[in-house]
């Protein structure tokens, strides 16, 4: 384990993001926050516990340990809007979903030392393990793990859909590849949307390059698929029924990548 991220290798060109799990303040960081920002409660509850059984697939992991508080691994180093006409939560995010402050009044914030020493890392780290995919197996899958609250009135209307599948419309995964990943979404108990409010953050949207032969998918989960969220516990009975989906969702992606890619 590094300061800002946990990485495991795989056998298989797929990795598994997981970029808002991360719970750790550092300590001159959390000294300058209200207590609703100590609270971290944007944070992707047990995201990383939900997807431990990708490495049994031969899948390679990478997790963050810090808060997105700290500094958000889904948004770009230049902090540009990636949703037009939408809130924007921000590189180095100010207030909670809900609106709540996360500093205290007149706290500055040093962005570029934290992109520098948090950021950086993770996206080095991504695109290292991309290339060597590529340079082994003709091409290379990323798979970005996230979940949010089922309601959060100030970024979306009513009860988010329980699977959010995000391709930035296309752009992102060969349509043939995602479309095995999206029939099988489909057929599951849980409600699928596509490309809806969630499609796609910066992961999904600078890795995701189809002329090299690198295809990525995005996954929003709304949390009452897996976890209470009132207390904000895992459910390990809903968890059980969800990995069901998920284990087939991710083996349809890397079996309809070698299809595709073995042409």
């Amino acid at each position: 384990m590094t300061d800002t991220f946990t990485f495991h290798p795989g056998s298989i060109p797929l990795l598994v993001s997981v970029p808002h799990d991360g719970r750790i303040l550092p300590d001159d960081i959390a000294m300058t926050m209200t207590g609703a920002g100590r609270d971290i409660p944007d944070t992707d509850w047990h995201v990383s516990k939900l997807y431990e059984f990708v490495r049994g697939l031969g899948a390679a992991t990478i997790s963050a340990q810090l808060s997105r508080y700290v500094v958000d691994l889904n948004r770009p180093a230049d902090n540009a809007t990636l949703y037009e006409g939408q809130v924007a939560t921000g590189l180095c995010p100010r207030h909670t979903f809900d609106g709540q402050d996360i500093y205290s009044d007149g706290t500055g914030i040093d962005v570029a030392a934290r992109v520098e020493q948090f950021w950086m890392p993770y996206h080095a780290k991504i695109n290292d393990t991309l290339a060597e995919f590529s340079r082994s197996h003709g091409f290379a899958l990323l798979w970005d793990a996230h979940s949010i609250a089922s309601r959060v009135p100030r970024l979306f209307d009513g009860d988010l859909p329980i699977l959010n599948l995000g391709t930035w419309g296309g752009r992102s995964c060969d349509a043939g590849i995602a479309g095995d990943v999206i029939e099988i979404a489909e057929d599951s108990p849980f409600e699928t949307v596509v490309n809806g409010r969630f499609e796609g953050g910066y992961i999904t949207r600078h890795y995701g390059r189809l002329a090299d032969n690198i295809q990525v998918i995005q996954l929003e989960l709304a949390q009452r698929a897996y976890m209470d969220e009132a207390t904000r516990n895992y459910d390990e009975a809903k968890a059980s029924e969800l990995r069901v989906t998920l284990e087939r969702m991710l083996t349809a992606f890397v079996s309809a990548a070698k299809r595709h890619f073995s042409r």
